[in-house]
């Protein structure tokens, strides 16, 4: 009907917006030299998959082929901001990304895939400092081209495509303020409950001789 045509027309000036100006997807958060990456449609599936339009030539090619991702991703059953991460992302080997996702997120105790310009990355590297823990941190803006794909794939392997993606012994619990389940809520949730720097401590994440508690979640009493 009329109303799920404009909220399809809503989404796809919503993505032209993420999609033309990337430094701001899922945050809103500009950063400086960033550009719209090619994108491709290389799966036919995919194509037969997404609406078709006329094929465009030029400057406005990539813009094409992001929207006819963005639609894929939204048939497939992707919340927006997913659909929006896919579409930045562009044609990709999804397996072999995952896999290096993976494997990055286990490399060490406590990893946060992150962007340097995020205040939601600055604040759970602030949080986490105060537990003494070390984090190995994976930039996903420098290079954006990889960040991005990386970001992508992030979002689907965890329900959360924004950063920070914060993982604990191998495994996801969220991002600063909160996550897309209670086994993952987050960082500052799992402050109030208690159970961050027992998560810390079981896979090593802390030094051995750290004696500092777990960060007071912001606002609580002193």
């Amino acid at each position: 009907g009329g109303s799920t045509r404009r909220n399809a027309q809503e989404d796809l000036m919503l993505a032209a917006v993420y999609c033309l100006f990337p430094a701001y997807a899922l945050h809103l958060q500009p950063v400086a030299g960033t550009s719209l990456p090619a994108v491709r449609i290389s799966s036919a599936a995919t194509r037969a998959s997404a609406p078709q339009m006329q094929q465009e030539t030029g400057p406005f090619a990539g813009l094409q082929n992001a929207f006819a991702v963005f639609q894929a991703s939204k048939q497939e059953g992707m919340d927006f901001k997913q659909s929006v991460a896919d579409a930045i992302a562009g044609d990709y080997d999804r397996d072999s990304v995952t896999a290096d996702v993976k494997e990055a997120a286990s490399s060490a105790p406590l990893v946060l895939f992150t962007w340097d310009s995020s205040p939601a990355c600055k604040k759970a590297l602030k949080l986490i400092g105060e537990t003494g823990a070390r984090p190995k941190v994976v930039r996903l803006d420098d290079p954006w081209d990889k960040g991005n794909v990386m970001r992508a794939a992030l979002g689907r392997l965890t329900g959360k495509s924004s950063v920070p993606s914060i993982w604990v012994g191998g495994e996801y619990i969220g991002g600063c303020d909160d996550g897309p389940s209670d086994e993952a809520p987050g960082l500052v949730p799992m402050a109030f409950r208690g159970t961050l720097r027992e998560k810390l401590e079981a896979a090593g994440a802390l030094d051995s001789g750290s004696m500092r508690e777990a960060p007071a979640a912001p606002g609580a009493a002193h």
